[in-house]
């Protein structure tokens, strides 16, 4: 995914001025110090953290489904057990039918733009095909009234599901034919060993209930990704016996569905940090390395998760290792890909670069959940599930680690940290981008850590150039040009700016880590992030959040003047900054002396609290001969051109 949304930013990036726009800096807006709408309640603590009677409901899921490669269809029954934790009775459920998206009038396809783009359709399926609901509750098995509204269900109960912890038991019989091309999340291809199919959104799923907003029912239109319960999911695919299936979580079967040969291989990768080769690329095409049976039924078990996804194809090369985790506990991870992605730095590398990217993830912030870590190649460019992710077949070397390490990435955001996908990208998509900077710079020495799509000053022009929409929007609000700014890259520029510059990284690092350990498997809201991070770090971050967050602001700081006291550099200088923009930050400078003699400082920013000009005094013994603001061009000041100031210019 990360790929093909920066390849969108040329357009951008080529528009973007070099110079920014003045506009006048009010240090009263900036510093106001009623940022926070509301103070903490029971739900959900003012310090950012889960409230002493925090709740949130629970959808379990028993799935059985067909593969039919004939007609590229799905068809099965979801068993789902519904816990209503909430204090709410509730008369009436929602769920998710998102492959409606693909029905011609869909909203999705209604408001596709005419350039097209990532989630346009370029054919129509029938969607979700109900053909039957059940419900039990309290009053018995009853077949209730239902309205299908887009990718929408609205199921009405016999009786209202009390709040505390009662039941509701839903059973629905659907099919859908799996389109070819689906949003870039999930599809199918031919390759040269037959149909491969990556399958995702393929059930009926329980829209959230929260104590924020009751029922969240935003369709799904393609840019906005997902918001789920979490729960066990327990699924079963019965799929010709030459298929080779992945899946999210635990097989539960292999010996049912394995070659002894298999079976033996992989028990070895188990124990292996080398990649172990499961099914070759010779086994492919050998009927002895397959089952002898019409059908095969895979079984797979994935717990407190809030999806499931899977693929399957009889052109899989299988190859897998062991994952080491921090607590001694191991995973595995494995890859699945056609024979046409064995190249230089292909898909016979992606092991090795899950295993690495999932390590060092789990050392650096929060444990690996799941017992197995899957990487899919396929149609779909790049997209994450709960312990699987599809990535593009056609990718290698950079490509290959960029997109397998973000999409394995969103294992942390939002797989365990549960946020609202559907309204706030940036809380996954951009916390994502900016744990990928170091889990790249420590693969493989840094193999990949010079790689770069485009430099960091066009990269700041276009973050903050007029035409850039602000963090705080849905992602259709944000125009399909800037998503990839909006979403990735400045919400990434962010973090680094507030760990680098503002917190340092020994406290942004503890903050950030209570952030997860605080909201893994609960639904967080942005406000609980800026809580936590504040509280944690003992910092109050207004001023920050309401300039990369709620705004379009922009950063442009300057060295306007030095003064000698007394005209004698001897007894040191005053030195004139200034701040043109909207945006404050701390201030990094470094003064040289003519002596040889250098100074590194930084001021805070409340130093800005007064007005947009600040004088400091420096205690100078000759002559200075530049200052440098941001001498390491941590800030994204949009001008660096006044950044410095030399002897000749005073």
């Amino acid at each position: 995914m990360m790929k093909q949304i920066l390849a969108a930013l040329a357009v951008p990036l080529l528009l973007a001025s070099a110079a920014s726009a003045q506009s006048a800096y009010d240090h009263r807006e900036t510093f106001n110090p009623q940022f926070y709408p509301q103070s903490g309640t029971e739900f959900r603590s003012a310090s950012g953290e889960p409230g002493p009677k925090y709740w949130q409901n629970r959808a379990d899921y028993k799935i059985a489904c067909t593969l039919d490669t004939v007609a590229h269809k799905v068809s099965g029954t979801v068993e789902i057990s519904y816990t209503n934790n909430s204090p709410d009775n509730l008369s009436f459920l929602w769920l998710q039918l998102d492959q409606n998206i693909y029905q011609a009038g869909s909203r999705g396809s209604a408001t596709t733009t005419q350039t097209g783009g990532r989630w346009a359709n370029p054919a129509f399926t029938q969607g979700n095909v109900i053909k039957s609901v059940t419900v039990e509750t309290g009053a018995g098995k009853t077949t209730p009234t239902y309205t299908v509204t887009d990718t929408r269900m609205q199921v009405m109960l016999p009786q209202a599901l009390k709040g505390g912890g009662t039941k509701a038991h839903l059973t629905i019989a659907y099919e859908f034919t799996i389109p070819e091309r689906g949003t870039d999340r999930m599809g199918r291809m031919r390759t040269r060993n037959g149909w491969l199919y990556e399958v995702a959104q393929w059930y009926p799923r329980m829209e959230v209930y929260d104590d924020i907003q009751g029922w969240n029912t935003l369709p799904y239109l393609g840019a906005g990704e997902f918001y789920l319960e979490y729960g066990d999911i327990e699924y079963s695919i019965t799929a010709p016996s030459n298929l080779v299936v992945a899946g999210s979580g635990e097989l539960l079967n292999e010996k049912e569905v394995l070659t002894a040969a298999q079976q033996q291989r992989l028990a070895a990768a188990r124990t292996s940090d080398k990649t172990v080769t499961i099914r070759s690329a010779k086994d492919v095409t050998d009927p002895r390395a397959q089952m002898a049976s019409a059908n095969l039924t895979w079984r797979f078990r994935i717990q407190n998760a809030r999806d499931a996804a899977w693929a399957a194809s009889r052109s899989f090369v299988w190859d897998a290792a062991r994952i080491n985790l921090p607590s001694g506990k191991k995973s595995l991870a494995m890859s699945v890909y056609p024979v046409e992605s064995i190249k230089k730095d292909g898909w016979q590398r992606s092991t090795e670069m899950v295993k690495a990217a999932i390590e060092h993830y789990s050392s650096t912030w929060f444990e690996f959940p799941y017992p197995v870590a899957s990487n899919v190649a396929g149609p779909v460019g790049g997209m994450d599930y709960p312990g699987i992710v599809f990535c593009s077949a056609n990718d290698s070397g950079a490509d290959l680690w960029g997109v397998t390490d973000h999409e394995f990435g969103h294992t942390w955001f939002p797989m365990i940290v549960g946020s609202n996908e559907r309204k706030y990208a940036w809380m996954d998509e951009g916390f994502n981008t900016f744990i990928n900077e170091g889990s790249t710079k420590a693969f493989n020495k840094g193999e990949f850590a010079g790689f770069s799509y485009f430099p960091p000053e066009e990269l700041i022009k276009a973050t903050f150039d007029t035409t850039m929409d602000a963090l705080w929007n849905t992602p259709e609000v944000i125009q399909q040009d800037n998503l990839g700014i909006a979403a990735y890259a400045k919400p990434a520029m962010m973090l680094d700016a507030l760990r680098d510059v503002v917190l340092g990284p020994k406290r942004f690092d503890a903050a950030f880590r209570e952030y997860i350990r605080r909201w893994a498997y609960k639904h967080p809201t942005p406000w609980d992030f800026f809580h936590t991070m504040e509280n944690v770090s003992g910092e109050d971050l207004g001023w920050f959040w309401r300039a990369w967050v709620f705004n379009k602001w922009k950063l442009d700081q300057a060295v306007s003047g030095v003064k000698y006291n007394d005209d004698d550099p001897a007894k040191g200088a005053a030195i004139t900054l200034e701040n043109r923009e909207k945006m404050v930050m701390p201030v990094p400078v470094l003064v040289r002396e003519a002596n040889g003699r250098e100074h590194r400082l930084t001021l805070p920013v409340e130093v800005w609290q007064r007005g947009g000009t600040w004088t400091f005094t420096l205690p100078t013994t000759s002559r200075i001969r530049e200052v440098i603001l941001d001498p390491d061009k941590q800030l994204p000041d949009v001008n660096r051109a006044n950044n410095t100031l030399s002897d000749k210019s005073f």
